[in-house]
């Protein structure tokens, strides 16, 4: 049950970070460096199978393994390096197969996802805890 709270949990906070991430703060941002590279509209499908399957591996590789210490530190170091990784692949593929994708786009990119995932991690584990669901 833990688990399943601690997804649960990771999921919305994702989610409503990198919606405003997305959205808000660095809508122009991407939209200025990606311009003809986005569809338009995005394919929502394949954007909700990735956060679904992102936020498995945040929670296996960054917060299961904190949850019953209530480590939020330690979880959003993890989270961090997981989140890095992640982008980081995604980023530097693009960057080595697209033409024109835009290397001040990967590089933010990049520590937008470290700190996502540094962050939700962190939280997830501190949340979880507060809530006595870690048990």
């Amino acid at each position: 049950m833990k688990y399943a709270s601690a997804y649960l949990v990771a999921l919305v906070l994702f989610l409503a970070f990198d919606a405003m991430w997305l959205g808000v703060v660095a809508r122009g941002f991407y939209i200025g460096r990606m311009g003809a590279l986005m569809a338009d509209p995005p394919r929502w499908g394949v954007a909700a199978l990735f956060y679904m399957l992102f936020v498995i591996g945040l929670v296996y590789f960054g917060i299961s393994q904190y949850l019953a210490a209530g480590d939020w530190r330690a979880a959003a170091l993890n989270g961090a390096l997981f989140g890095f990784f992640c982008y980081l692949t995604y980023d530097a593929t693009n960057l080595a197969v697209v033409r024109g994708f835009d290397p001040l786009l990967a590089a933010v990119d990049t520590a937008w996802g470290t700190v996502l995932g540094g962050v939700v991690a962190g939280a997830t584990v501190a949340i979880v805890s507060a809530l006595g669901g870690a048990r």
